[in-house]
């Protein structure tokens, strides 16, 4: 694992040298702070609950929600228990705050692809409008380079927290979505 470590701190040094400018690190930290503890996700679930309209969407976006929140944050960051990269190198600077868990996988990235990956199939299926499935993946990379910008994750920790909401999110509208509100809704 050192040397995987290693490799990825000079992915994120090199970020940090070539990417980064003022306007971008004060930026950088509010897109990430817009998903902490998963409240853009919640927050996105719970307004797809609330619109009776959304309501199957929403309940699989909270399923496939839960299901990354467990394998993520009950799981796997503390059986890997992989230290933050700006505590392994020091020449990286974290930018936002400074989280307390471990960094492997990335539950901003996890939860913002868990919820942004269902919008995008249930919008292909007319459920909701696709734009907002579309927007919902732009903003969930935004929020996953963002944790890369911000030194807080290894890239193998954010591509896993991606990976992981896609397949819950996938999961979650293959057993929830199109088997019981499709067949509910007549499709």
């Amino acid at each position: 694992m050192e040397g995987l470590n290693f490799f990825e701190s000079n992915i994120l040094l090199w970020i940090q040298e070539n990417l980064r400018i003022d306007a971008l690190d004060s930026l950088m930290p509010l897109v990430s702070a817009v998903n902490n503890a998963g409240i853009l996700s919640i927050l996105v679930v719970t307004l797809l609950l609330l619109l009776r309209r959304y309501r199957p969407v929403g309940v699989t976006a909270f399923f496939s929600l839960a299901v990354e929140f467990i394998v993520v944050n009950l799981l796997l960051k503390d059986v890997v228990a992989r230290i933050r990269p700006y505590i392994v190198n020091e020449k990286l600077i974290l930018l936002g705050h400074m989280p307390r868990d471990y960094s492997f996988p990335s539950g901003h990235s996890g939860a913002a692809f868990a919820v942004a990956v269902t919008l995008f199939l249930c919008g292909r299926d007319g459920a909701i409008p696709n734009k907002c499935g579309v927007s919902a993946l732009a903003v969930a990379f935004l929020i996953a380079f963002s944790r890369l910008y911000n030194a807080a994750h290894y890239p193998t920790d954010v591509l896993a927290g991606m990976l992981i909401g896609t397949l819950t999110s996938v999961l979650a509208y293959k057993c929830i979505y199109t088997r019981w509100f499709k067949r509910k809704l007549g499709d």
